[in-house]
Formats: C-alpha cells, sequence, structure tokens
C-alpha cells in the first residue's frame, strides 16, 4: 500500500477529526464524494453523471445516509447529539441552539436547512454530500483551533454564538490557503440597525396562559431596551416559519405595474422572496424560516419593487406581534387537544392600529399551531399582503 494510501487508511479510521496538515493528500471532501457515490450504486444508480437526475425519494434516502454517518450524529460545533439540522454550503450537521447562530450570520455567509421540517432539492444534498460531513467540516474549520476551546452542548448563548463565528465567518482556525473557502473572509460586524427597537418580554413568558401574556403591559417597554451591538448576547427560544403567501391590489411603481418581493425581519435576521414580474396581485406561496431571539421582537414586513438601474421602491410595510402564537404554541405542547380548534380570534374592526384587513385567526390543525393573517401594509397608498405564520419550540 502507498503512504498516500496509508494515511488515507488512518483518517478514515480515526473519523477525520484530527488537525493535521495529511489531508492534503486526498481532500475530504473527494473520500466523502466517492462515499456517496458508493451508497448511490448501492441503491441501482449506475449513471453519475452531471446531467442526471435524483429523484426526491433517492434525496431523501441520501440525506438519512449522511446523517447516520458517525461524525454526523453529534453537532459540528458543539458536540450535542442528533443533530437535525445542516449549515450549506459548509456541510455541517448542527443542532437547533447552533442553528439560530447559523441564521444570525445572514444567508450569504451560512444557510441552514432542517432535515425534517424542509423539502430538500437534488441540489442541496448533492452540495451537502460534496461539501462533507463533519469530520470534513472540524478538519477545515478547525485546524488550528486551541486545545479546549471548542465549546459544549450546555455552554452559555455568548460562547457558542462567539465561537460559530469565529469558525466559520472570520475563518480563524482555517489551517492553509490552498483550501478554498466557500465564502470570503470578512473581519467587519454589520453595524447595527440604529433604528431597531426590540420589545421587552420578560412578562411574557411561556408559562403564563397564551390570552393573558400577550396583553400585560412592562413599564419597562416605554424605555425600550438596550440596544444589541453584538448578536452573540441574543439568545434563541424556537423558530417561526413564515409563508408568504399572496399579495393583493399592490401599489404601482413602474410604468403599470410592479416587480414585487418580501423583505421579512425578525431582530437582527432577514430574509426575502422571489421577484414576481409585471404584476400587482403576487402569489408567492414562498416559507421562510427564522429563528426567535428573546427578548421576542415584532416580524417586520415590507414590500419591494424590484428595480434594475436605480434602489428598490418600497410598497408598504407592516408589523406582527408574534408573542401571541409563541405562547399558544407552548400552551398547547401541554395540551391533549387533537381535533381541528380555533384558540383565539383578532377582529379587525377593534384593530386599533389598522393593521388587519380582515380577522386573525390562531387555531390548531394536524398538531400544529399557525395564525393566518391578512396585512394592510402601511405607509403606502394601498395593498394587502397574506402571510400564515408558526412557531416551532426548541423542545421539538
Amino acid at each position: 500500500m502507498s503512504s498516500g494510501g496509508r494515511v488515507r487508511e488512518n483518517m478514515e479510521r480515526q473519523g477525520m477529526e484530527g488537525n493535521n496538515l495529511l489531508h492534503f493528500l486526498d481532500t475530504p471532501s473527494a473520500h466523502y464524494r466517492r462515499t456517496c457515490d458508493g451508497f448511490e450504486a448501492q441503491q441501482g444508480g449506475d449513471d453519475h453523471s452531471e446531467t442526471s437526475d435524483t429523484d426526491p425519494a433517492n434525496a431523501r434516502e441520501m440525506l438519512e445516509y449522511l446523517l447516520n454517518q458517525p461524525a454526523n450524529k453529534y453537532c459540528a460545533d458543539c458536540g450535542n447529539p442528533d443533530p437535525k439540522w445542516a449549515a450549506l454550503p459548509f456541510g455541517a450537521f448542527i443542532c437547533i441552539k447552533c442553528s439560530g447562530t447559523h441564521r444570525s450570520l445572514g444567508v450569504h455567509i451560512s444557510k441552514v436547512i432542517s432535515v425534517n421540517l424542509d423539502e430538500w432539492t437534488d441540489e442541496e444534498v448533492n452540495c451537502l454530500a460534496e461539501s462533507g460531513g463533519n469530520s470534513v467540516v472540524n478538519t477545515r474549520y478547525e485546524a488550528f483551533l486551541p486545545e479546549n476551546k471548542k465549546p459544549k452542548h450546555d455552554c452559555s448563548t455568548e460562547e457558542r454564538n462567539d465561537f460559530i463565528r469565529k469558525k466559520y465567518q472570520f475563518q480563524q482556525f482555517v489551517c492553509d490557503p490552498q483550501f478554498s473557502c466557500p465564502l470570503p473572509l470578512n473581519r467587519k460586524h454589520a453595524p447595527p440597525d440604529k433604528n431597531h427597537q426590540q420589545h421587552n418580554s420578560s412578562k411574557y413568558g411561556f408559562g403564563h396562559t397564551f390570552r393573558n401574556s400577550w396583553r400585560k403591559k412592562d413599564s419597562s417597554d416605554n424605555k425600550g431596551l438596550k440596544k444589541m451591538s453584538d448578536v452573540g448576547m441574543i439568545e434563541f427560544v424556537g423558530l417561526i416559519k413564515v409563508n408568504i403567501v399572496k399579495g393583493t391590489d399592490l401599489a404601482v411603481r413602474d410604468v403599470m405595474s410592479s416587480d414585487p418581493y418580501v423583505m421579512i425581519n425578525l431582530g437582527h435576521q432577514s430574509m426575502k422572496t422571489k421577484v414576481i414580474k409585471n404584476t400587482l396581485n403576487p402569489i408567492w406561496n414562498e416559507r421562510l424560516m427564522l429563528s426567535i431571539p428573546d427578548p421576542i421582537p415584532p416580524l417586520k414586513l415590507q414590500v419591494f419593487d424590484k428595480d434594475t438601474f436605480s434602489s428598490d421602491d418600497r410598497m408598504g410595510e407592516a408589523e406582527v406581534d408574534i408573542r401571541p402564537l409563541i405562547a399558544a404554541t407552548k400552551e398547547h405542547e401541554n395540551s391533549t387537544i387533537t381535533e381541528p380548534t380555533e384558540l383565539y380570534r383578532w377582529s379587525a374592526s377593534e384593530d386599533s392600529n389598522g393593521v388587519l384587513a380582515k380577522d386573525s385567526v390562531i387555531s390548531v390543525a394536524n398538531g400544529k399551531v399557525k395564525q393566518e393573517i391578512t396585512l394592510k401594509l402601511q405607509n403606502v397608498e394601498r395593498g394587502k399582503v397574506k402571510i400564515e405564520i408558526e412557531c416551532v419550540p426548541l423542545s421539538q
């Protein structure tokens, strides 16, 4: 056996978790790709050309196969067992707590996908296979990690977020420049949003019934909270799935129509939908997922008209208080409700803020607590947007 073969065999036996430079003889991602190709061959897939398509069933089987690899059974960042999230393009399997920090980095750095809650495309599964598993990630991004500096699963929020930022955003532990990093190094923090107002939710704990939890007013609300310049100080209490359904009678921003898209913000996080060309009644049906920070801020929604040669035009905005939905979700965890049930209804006629275009309902269906909302866009001449939101607590 050649020296290179012995090195590869030794690395495979050790799970490729070492921080030495011997992996340059055969890159971890190449080994990982060959392992995945072997799996496809076992499933009867003889054609591995770039033009071949993998059907959804095989994509799901590939995902489960990757998840069951020994190194992937523990979070790549904190070692928490049974991770159910993946960070692309790095190819890391991570736990739900670390997924919150990855989301706060922005999708331009780390795109977080749930193994169970999201529908995976063939391209995403292939990206995960080609980028590597947790052993590959840690070989690359922890090559020069100082001893005893890797956080444990029960570490503080500050320690977890500081480590993940250094590891992926600043790439402080990368060992050699000949690694092709998926993202350029950027050592500048984005400045905090000076107009951002956090809402104190200390009185809205999960332990209270949801009808009372969101109505109580804390005297400190009027004083405002100290703005956080470092997202590492934020702890996440769950996830929120936002389905941007459609827009109705939106404002004209081009000659006769508009090219609208929706941007949503929750704390330091933001995501946007695709652009729908030349329509005032777009149908997006696009689901976006964000982590819920504590204290819990409002969900902000903005609609823009996409312009090619100038800045995008504003087409209205709205805010949604998500605390009632979060409290209702937590209460439902401890209930025995199995039938579709309406938990609460907000009347549009009694909405003092004038945001609701029609009654909004929090209901239980198929074991999930959801809220349907049709929003009147503010600071614009006209327009409505329909959304559906669902909360996923960390306990799930």
